[in-house]
């Protein structure tokens, strides 16, 4: 025990004879140098010991990119971009071959009968199979026109709370929002169209023709909801095309034709 007392005192000492030593060193440095060696150390970017916050890479916000836009500007320069994609897509869309000729959107054979189309091909009547395909389309082609006053009225009466999210969003980002908000309203008012389409070109007797055929040679019972399957082909065409106009407007000036298109998409460039 007094051995260990000894060790502790020691140890003391040589503690306190440090501490000492190391006053009398740093006294010496300030008297010599003017150097405070207890001062605290400053270092650039570093104070007191906490680091300064490195500068941030984009010093100016999406936010204050658009801060000078209001919410009415942006929501006038989103819908007019789709009114614009609406309009030009339901103009290349209405052409003969609109549909038929533009790989993107056209209508192919419904999957549930795409072994109608084997099966014929298998015995000699392709060309029955294909002018069922060629028909679908025209139907399109020939409804699509309807759409325009659907797909405008829609984009109007369209509230854009989220103006901002949607302007910085991804290349389709409206178009995708509209989507959402208006296909089952869109699909509604569509069909009655769709369905005097299929009539007015041919499409359902040559497919009563088709399905019959096939019906025959397999002694099979098939059925399709053709109107249902050319609606939603259609519209699905339509916002096709207004997704490429919306990605355009987008990603090439040169495709903003009117101030308000400049300005909104302009300021959408500096996010």
């Amino acid at each position: 025990m007094k051995k260990n007392i000894l060790l502790a005192a020691g140890l003391l000492f040589s503690i306190s004879t440090q501490a000492q030593l190391l006053d009398i060193i740093k006294s010496t440095v300030k008297d010599k140098t003017g150097v405070d060696l207890n001062a605290p150390v400053k270092t650039k970017g570093v104070t007191s010991g906490t680091t300064t916050s490195a500068p941030s890479s984009n010093p100016v916000s999406s936010s204050a990119n658009l801060g000078n836009l209001t919410s009415t500007q942006i929501s006038s320069g989103l819908k007019e971009a789709l009114n614009l994609g609406v309009t030009d897509g339901v103009k290349k869309l209405a052409l003969t071959d609109g549909f038929f000729k533009n790989e993107a959107v056209k209508i192919l054979m419904p999957e549930k009968l795409r072994k109608i189309d084997t099966t014929l091909r298998s015995i000699g009547m392709g060309s029955l199979a294909d002018e069922g395909v060629k028909l679908l389309n025209r139907a399109a082609e020939d409804a699509v026109t309807e759409a325009a006053p659907i797909f405008t009225n829609a984009i109007t009466s369209m509230t854009i709370t989220d103006a901002k999210n949607i302007l910085l969003g991804t290349d389709n980002a409206a178009t995708n929002y509209l989507q959402s908000k208006t296909q089952s309203q869109l699909f509604t008012a569509f069909q009655p169209k769709v369905k005097a389409s299929l009539g007015k070109v041919g499409a359902d007797a040559v497919w009563k023709n088709l399905i019959s055929k096939y019906n025959t040679f397999t002694g099979q019972s098939v059925t399709t909801d053709l109107n249902e399957y050319v609606t939603t082909e259609t519209i699905n065409g339509v916002f096709k095309m207004v997704a490429d106009k919306e990605s355009g407007i987008r990603n090439t000036p040169a495709m903003r034709t009117t101030s308000i298109l400049q300005k909104v998409f302009g300021a959408q460039d500096r996010k």
